[in-house]
């Protein structure tokens, strides 16, 4: 007990942990968004295979949220594994879920790679049709960020090692490493070297691996809460079954976003006028749209480590503070990015709309009316997702994966097929995803309510302010 009462996450007012932890988390988080929106708007710009350009980035996009879900969902579950060990005080549990994350990490590089060599061009293929040179542009970028996925598989194991231990600064600083190297590379291979597409691509993984070596400098470094031993790395399927009771539910919720995307790019299609339009300006607006989705992401990564930390002590009140204003915070967050995005949706979308000719209005004013529109749900998609994260810090599985599936499939496919039927579709389809994220948050809240009678003794989220709680003995 006496490990536990120095540690911040045990002592520390939730409301100013949260923030403490939560603001390098969110950057963190925000920054995955920079590879895909930086490559984007460089691709999109380039000339006259600009358009095509970005229909094979969009194309494309779901096998990247793909490897992002996957690794990620293991990072979660990883996190909560080692945040609850080391309140319990089990360092010989950490040190071994350490070793457990890295192996997950080669198995699940094996497994892109794989798909890189041998799946790549069928998957474009089945989206893009008969034309050739998507085709082409797109299996040239996918087996590249296949092949070469090691970095961002790793990092986002690595990343959460310093999370769980509270270092998340040093998480964000090896982010920002990556996503600056990839920025001034972008331009390099696209622009100077005429590398085209496959420059886009070169620079998002070598950004990604970037990001990797530094967070393993920092790991081995600084992080000496946990044990490196090479004998860890061995499989436990004790440990690897904890991480995924946990980490599967968040690799398929994230998982969810990549259907989600292959989803409405197929229903969007169909649209009868404009729908290689829609479809690229819809691989646009995603792009931005991750700004929100990954902060509020940042937010309910933070909500597991300090929640499940405070759970795993027995500490049920603290926990309770942690959930409140994880929950508020979020909110809070959402709401400050939907202003900004309402005010400067014509800027935002004019980054993309630098194409030759009328293609470049047409994007332009599509992306826009898509981020003021969409931009309205944000606020519900923070209470849904910060409700997750209370939910996979209290141990449960099935219920942030219905969440998931709600908001990315249940309410969005049917809202998507019907609007887009409509005589002004381009305008139309944006108004399924706000009207998805409402319907979800309500039925999120309903869910909240009963975890937190059951879980946490009680049927409300208790009264208080941002003032340190008093630190309550087991």
């Amino acid at each position: 007990m006496q490990q536990t009462s120095q540690n911040k996450m045990a002592t520390a007012s939730p409301c100013k942990l949260i923030w403490q932890m939560g603001l390098p988390m969110i950057v963190s988080m925000i920054l995955q968004a920079v590879y895909n929106i930086v490559d984007t708007a460089f691709v999109i710009n380039m000339g006259a295979n600009g358009i095509a350009g970005n229909l094979a980035l969009t194309y494309a996009f779901p096998v990247q949220l793909l490897i992002i879900a996957i690794g990620v969902g293991t990072g979660v579950g990883l996190n909560a594994l080692l945040s609850k060990s080391l309140g319990e005080g089990n360092r010989t549990k950490a040190n071994k879920a350490v070793g457990n994350g890295i192996f997950l990490a080669l198995c699940i590089y094996a497994v892109f790679l794989l798909f890189g060599l041998f799946g790549a061009h069928a998957f474009i293929a089945m989206q893009a049709g008969d034309d050739i040179l998507v085709v082409q542009m797109g299996t040239q970028y996918l087996t590249i960020c296949c092949c070469c996925s090691f970095g961002a598989i790793g990092f986002t194991v690595y990343e959460r090692f310093l999370q769980s231990t509270g270092k998340t600064l040093y998480s964000t600083i090896a982010q920002i490493s990556g996503a600056a190297a990839n920025i001034v590379l972008d331009y390099v291979f696209i622009f100077p070297l005429g590398m085209g597409i496959a420059g886009a691509a070169w620079a998002t993984v070598i950004g990604q691996v970037i990001s990797l070596v530094v967070a393993m400098l920092f790991h081995y470094c600084a992080n000496r809460e946990l044990g490196n031993s090479f004998k860890n790395i061995a499989p436990n399927f004790g440990i690897i079954k904890e991480i995924y009771r946990i980490g599967l539910s968040a690799a398929l919720m994230q998982g969810m976003l990549s259907v989600m995307m292959l989803g409405v790019n197929l229903i969007l299609a169909t649209v009868k006028q404009h729908a290689e339009l829609v479809r690229g300006s819809f691989g646009v607006y995603y792009k931005i749209m991750q700004f929100a989705l990954f902060a509020c992401f940042g937010l309910s990564n933070t909500i597991i480590s300090v929640a499940s930390f405070n759970y795993g002590t027995g500490n049920l009140p603290r926990a309770r503070q942690c959930v409140k204003w994880g929950e508020i915070n979020t909110i809070v967050v959402s709401a400050a990015i939907t202003v900004l995005f309402e005010v400067f949706a014509r800027p935002l979308a004019s980054l993309f709309g630098m194409a030759s000719g009328v293609n470049g209005v047409e994007i332009t004013q599509t992306v826009a009316a898509a981020i003021r529109i969409a931009s309205i749900g944000y606020v519900f998609m923070g209470v849904s997702i910060a409700t997750q994260g209370v939910l996979q810090a209290l141990g449960y599985a099935l219920y942030p994966l219905f969440i998931s599936c709600l908001r990315l499939a249940v309410f969005v496919f049917p809202a998507v097929g019907l609007l887009s039927l409509l005589p002004d579709a381009a305008t139309a389809v944006w108004w399924a995803f706000p009207i998805a994220e409402a319907l979800t948050a309500a039925v999120s809240v309903v869910i909240l309510v009963g975890v937190v009678r059951r879980k946490l003794g009680t049927s409300r989220l208790p009264q208080g302010n941002c003032k340190a709680n008093k630190k309550v003995s087991d």
